[in-house]
């Protein structure tokens, strides 16, 4: 993601349940869930942009779950019928923002956990003047699954997330047979799921999930797809680069259901 994410269910995650004690997610979650320090400035953008930019969103165990039966309406929240564009693990809000500001045409979600990556999405974007920006502090999958209608999204954007390197760790991978078929739910016909990594390990086998996944065919010819024009340069892609790593793109269209 335009920052990393990663890890399962953590006692600041989890309310309290039957006799008191913590309710945990059944299954691991693909972030760990900081509480990095926000500036004044990132602050004030939370109390100020934040309750016309973050969508009120219904929880079920955790803090950043979303309760079933949540569904949103894009058009009522944009007030008009327009192209709708999601970023699971927005980070600090760069490429979402960037896309946000050149295609006012089009309507955005940033969907992350961490807040204040939040807040510094929230603080770029007030100060662009954007208004089809929408963020959503949540579960990207719970998202997919409970808060977006189906067919809603043009396209689905996962920008490096977090590649859980060590083999003990794999299972807490974002792209997997399940998030496909999420995604596929999530998308209209013909949309497009683009994702990017600078790790050769997931790159295979995002690749490897995503060609076996029934719903989507492939959108780009030879081994990668070609660097997504869209997708503004970080800094976070560049320290990927400048560490000899590779950077993969993906791309791929929902063709059936």
């Amino acid at each position: 993601m335009t920052g990393r994410a990663g890890s399962a269910g953590r006692p600041a995650d989890a309310p309290a349940g039957e006799g008191g004690g913590p309710r945990y997610r059944d299954r691991p979650v693909s972030f760990v869930r900081r509480s990095g320090r926000m500036s004044e400035a990132q602050e004030r953008a939370w109390r100020e942009v934040g309750p016309r930019m973050l969508l009120d969103t219904p929880r079920d165990v955790a803090a950043t779950s979303v309760r079933a039966g949540s569904a949103i309406s894009p058009p009522a929240i944009w007030g008009r019928e327009a192209p709708v564009i999601a970023e699971i693990g927005s980070g600090q809000g760069h490429a979402i923002v960037h896309a946000a500001t050149s295609h006012p045409d089009q309507d955005f979600f940033a969907i992350e956990v961490f807040r204040a990556g939040l807040a510094r999405t929230m603080l770029d974007a007030d100060r662009a003047g954007l208004t089809n920006l929408r963020l959503v502090e949540a579960n990207a999958p719970e998202v997919l699954q409970h808060l977006l209608p189906e067919g809603s999204l043009s396209e689905l954007w996962v920008f490096f997330p977090d590649p859980w390197h060590k083999t003990k760790h794999n299972k807490r991978r974002l792209v997997t047979a399940e998030f496909a078929a999420l995604a596929a739910r999530a998308l209209r016909p013909g949309g497009v799921l683009r994702l990017a990594t600078d790790w050769q390990e997931y790159a295979d086998q995002m690749r490897t999930v995503m060609d076996a996944a029934p719903a989507f065919s492939r959108a780009f010819e030879g081994e990668w797809a070609p660097r997504f024009e869209g997708r503004i340069l970080t800094a976070f892609e560049r320290k990927g680069a400048r560490a000899g790593r590779e950077i993969r793109d993906l791309t791929y269209r929902l063709v059936s259901m």
